[in-house]
């Protein structure tokens, strides 16, 4: 059987450890080659840095990202599809007792990271809940607009949303960062009752978001290709952004079909909209799909949000449970 382990398991309390909550496969195979074994999180953390140190800088992200989302959503024909996407569940321990379809329905790989859920596996909570599977990597106040993206790393809202025109909004308020892995369902939903306001898709660079990058990349989440929104609730603002990383280039938008991350034309440009008449969303509605793993930033204007998401770092998340530290 195979264990999920989060890419910096040294540093998750109980919580997650009992959640089971890991990003990679982990179980020796004698089969495996020592590049294998490179490329997995269990090989020597230094080593494996060193490594990353010198191929991440010069390799072609945003090219071999578009070449392998368009790989792993290529039909497959039966029974091959079928047993790729048998592979690749047993692989990370995917729950398909949750999927909305039966395996063998699934087309591709991406069919299977795209999955929609059963309905009523996930009860909606009370109060904010969660916009994603994931692991809470990071999580605190907002103070001088000021987010942390790692220990001794920090970047900005403006940053974070390419504007000026929400800088002060945050000030006060909460921050929390999710890490979904292969292993999470891959829809992202709203966290709360209100009206979109403001969307924003700002293009970017695909660095990967795992611990390497996050301790290497300086304003990496403010750096990767993104798509913001703001919705206003009546106890404030909130943000939710989706960011992008290897591999994940691809983001669909259910709140606005207009937004394509999928295009990528030469001299792309920050596309702001604001939505006048404001677009109604509820609590647990669908705002968008990663095509595969990445990361989700939720800001929190003061007032929005009564827990002190501090204490809720390394926790695991399930879409749609209260946000409680």
């Amino acid at each position: 059987m195979y264990h999920r382990r989060f890419l910096d398991s040294t540093s998750m309390d109980e919580p997650a450890r009992k959640a089971g909550k890991i990003c990679t496969p982990e179980r020796p195979r004698p089969w495996r080659s020592r590049l294998d074994r490179v490329a997995r999180s269990d090989y020597s953390g230094p080593m494996k840095n060193k490594i990353f140190d010198v191929v991440m800088p010069v390799l072609p992200k945003n090219d071999l990202s578009h070449f392998v989302g368009r790989l792993v959503h290529i039909p497959l024909p039966q029974p091959v599809g079928r047993r790729s996407v048998e592979w690749f569940a047993k692989m990370y321990d995917i729950d398909l007792s949750e999927a909305e379809l039966p395996v063998d329905q699934y087309r591709s790989i991406g069919d299977l990271f795209m999955r929609k859920l059963k309905a009523g596996v996930r009860p909606v909570g009370e109060g904010v809940v969660h916009p994603a599977d994931a692991v809470i990597t990071e999580g605190g106040p907002i103070e001088n607009q000021t987010l942390i993206q790692a220990k001794g790393k920090t970047y900005t809202v403006s940053e974070l949303l390419k504007t000026d025109e929400w800088t002060t909004t945050f000030d006060g308020g909460q921050f929390m960062t999710y890490y979904l892995c292969p292993t999470d369902y891959h829809r992202v939903h709203s966290p709360v009752d209100g009206r979109v306001v403001w969307s924003s898709h700002i293009p970017g660079e695909l660095w990967p978001v795992n611990a390497w990058s996050v301790n290497a990349i300086h304003n990496l989440f403010a750096v990767n290709e993104r798509v913001a929104l703001v919705i206003d609730t009546p106890k404030g603002k909130i943000a939710l952004i989706m960011v992008a990383a290897t591999n994940v280039g691809n983001m669909t938008m259910t709140f606005d079909p207009s937004i394509a991350t999928t295009k990528r034309p030469a001299n792309r440009k920050v596309a702001e909209k604001t939505y006048d008449p404001a677009l109604e969303i509820a609590r647990a509605d669908e705002v968008g799909i990663f095509r595969m793993g990445s990361t989700v930033v939720m800001l929190y204007e003061k007032g929005a949000l009564d827990v002190e998401t501090a204490a809720m770092k390394n926790h695991h998340s399930k879409m749609g449970a209260s946000v409680r530290a």
